[in-house]
């Protein structure tokens, strides 16, 4: 069974996609939502790839350099051994960080004469138009003449001719290939490269040394961690779903979605979560894009932005490729930028209080954040008993969904806890009575008696396992009757052998027939808060199977062949991840107490 065995690799700027035999089967640059170099992830036939070509005496195995987001892939055949790093330079200079639109493929020579070839094939603009590549002197340059003029630059030490022909290359000592976007100034050399290999090692080294040390899960929260962080975008302070478009939630339908722009309530869920973990930067480049994106203090959020800003993000398919496995459409835009989902700004709401609580001394946008809690809470106050598209982004009918409903409450409650901080006083009585309406509001038409629990929407008997996160935003204690019936409900409807449906009910495109690999994580944080710890480690320990060989996990997994699916890899499975980790750590952390004590 072929599976997303990718690792990711990228600058904060842009990424790319590596396979397990150190083929790079997706790139785009000059960032992340630019047009690709390579997509062969999307069409094995014209899609382009950089491939490494060895015979079948070698072993290939993989792995991250420790606290990095360098990527090894090593090479043995007998006494024959050679290892690539495969990076995207960043590391400080004066004045930020380095992060310039290329990647780097080192090539460290370990014993023996090892040979391969290489297949460099890139096709730019989406393989839109025709590439050609030509040797000059110091490089290889690929250009489309396509609807858009395009170029991208190769440079190596190794020989040029025997590259681009796919001739065997004897390594007798390190090389180096360099992809950019631009000509570069000055020459690489093998010199040069390690150095950029050595700085951008010390960066993530630094990055990750920033990380709480966790009694359990050490590992998977640092990987997941690193996977977040190459998915936040410097410039501007967004972070992306994930680093590609239309890797489907199921293999030939057409649920194949563009993940590569910032959702403002996955892109807070991961502030959240890596604001716990102690980066900083990240949660105060983030706020600064909210702040940049509401310059008028009645504008309505969208659900979704561009990297840079863009509200427009115009959805259309690109026809010529296949698909992933077939899968078509091929989708550039997202159309749900323009969906009503009331959610967002309870989870905004939320990060915004966080910080202020954390970082109260440092309130530098402090004025500006005032005025979009202020502003939040005038949009909720006008809109929050009407119906919404939802978490899930239903494309046809708005519902009264609970989630919605509970995220209205989070705004006001978090507002209330703003203003608080912020001595406002005067806010807090007419809030409060807001509040209140609310959360009457949910536990009077959320509530189904029939089936025991709080479902997806007003009036449904259908189950949602976004609802389980209720407890999680302090709507509800875990350990209410209500919440503990409300999870055995959601276990019992939507649980398919530990894996979680996101709801069964049909939507736009029929009945979901994969697992929604966030929902299965927020459903074992529900079973450790309701009392039922071993059960849920037990969980998350299978869960943990699941992921590729590197730790990573993509949107979905097939309930059958446990294969990953979906766009990869996927911001809100990792940060669920490191949620459910740090609970089961804290918990131990709790039993070691206890035991010194005794």
């Amino acid at each position: 069974m072929e599976n997303l065995d990718y690792g990711i690799i990228g600058n904060c700027r842009s990424a790319a996609l590596v396979s397990k035999t150190g083929a790079i089967d997706w790139c785009c640059l000059p960032e992340f939502d630019s047009s690709s170099v390579f997509a062969k992830l999307l069409d094995d036939e014209i899609g382009g790839s950089f491939e490494i070509l060895v015979d079948d005496s070698y072993t290939i195995t993989q792995r991250y350099k420790k606290h990095t987001a360098i990527l090894i892939t090593h090479f043995q055949s007998g006494e024959h051994s050679f290892e690539v790093r495969d990076f995207m330079p960043r590391y400080r200079k004066e004045n930020g960080y380095n992060s310039p639109p290329e990647l780097v493929r080192f090539f460290k020579h370990l014993s023996g004469k090892p040979s391969f070839r290489v297949r460099y094939d890139p096709r730019l603009e989406y393989a839109l138009g025709r590439t050609e590549s030509y040797v000059k002197k110091n490089f290889i340059v690929s250009l489309t003449h396509g609807e858009k003029f395009d170029t991208c630059f190769l440079y190596t030490n190794f020989n040029k001719n025997a590259v681009m022909e796919g001739r065997e290359i004897l390594l007798e000592a390190d090389g180096y290939f360099l992809m950019g976007y631009n000509e570069k100034l000055f020459l690489p050399t093998v010199r040069k490269m390690y150095t950029e290999l050595e700085r951008t090692k010390v960066y993530w080294l630094n990055w990750s040394d920033k990380n709480p040390n966790y009694r359990k899960y050490n590992e998977q929260i640092g990987r997941s961690a690193i996977t977040l962080k190459l998915l936040s975008y410097d410039k501007s302070g967004a972070v992306l779903a994930a680093a590609t478009t239309s890797l489907p939630e199921t293999i030939g339908e057409v649920r194949n979605w563009d993940y590569r722009f910032c959702w403002i309530r996955d892109a807070s869920m991961v502030i959240k979560v890596m604001g716990d973990l102690g980066h900083r930067n990240m949660a105060k480049r983030y706020l600064q894009f909210i702040v940049d994106l509401i310059p008028d203090k009645d504008e309505k959020l969208q659900i979704m932005y561009g990297i840079n800003k863009e509200k427009k993000l115009t959805e259309f398919s690109l026809d010529h490729l296949a698909g992933y496995k077939g899968s078509s459409p091929v989708r550039v835009g997202n159309a749900a930028y323009k969906q009503k989902q009331n959610d967002i700004y309870g989870i905004l709401m939320d990060v915004i209080y966080e910080q202020l609580a954390k970082y109260s001394n440092d309130t530098e946008n402090g004025e500006e954040l005032w005025g979009i809690t202020k502003g939040i809470v005038w949009i909720v106050s006008k809109h929050w008993q009407e119906p919404d598209k939802g978490i899930w982004e239903f494309r046809s009918e708005d519902r009264h969904f609970t989630f919605s409903k509970v995220l209205c409450w989070v705004a006001i409650d978090r507002a209330l806890k703003v203003a608080r901080i912020f001595r406002k006083t005067s806010k807090i009585e007419e809030w409060s009575v807001l509040e209140r309406q609310i959360r009457r509001d949910i536990h009077e038409n959320a509530w189904n008696p029939q089936v025991n629990a709080f479902t997806q929407s007003y009036g449904s008997p259908d189950m949602d396992a976004a609802v389980l996160l209720m407890e999680s935003y302090g709507f509800i204690h875990a350990k209410d009757p209500k919440f503990v019936s409300t999870v055995k409900a959601i276990e019992r409807e939507l649980s398919n052998d530990g894996l979680l449906y996101r709801y069964k009910n049909e939507d736009d495109f029929g009945m979901p027939s994969s697992s929604f690999t966030i929902c299965t994580f927020w459903f074992i944080n529900s079973l450790f808060k309701i009392g039922e710890e071993e059960k849920a480690e037990k969980h998350f320990e299978t869960l943990l199977s699941y992921s590729n060989h590197l730790g990573l996990f993509s949107e979905d997994i097939d309930f059958k062949s446990k294969r990953l699916l979906g766009n990869f890899p996927q911001a809100y499975s990792h940060l669920a991840l490191i949620e459910c980790a740090i609970n089961f750590s804290n918990k131990e952390t709790e039993e070691q107490v206890l035991e010194s004590i005794a």
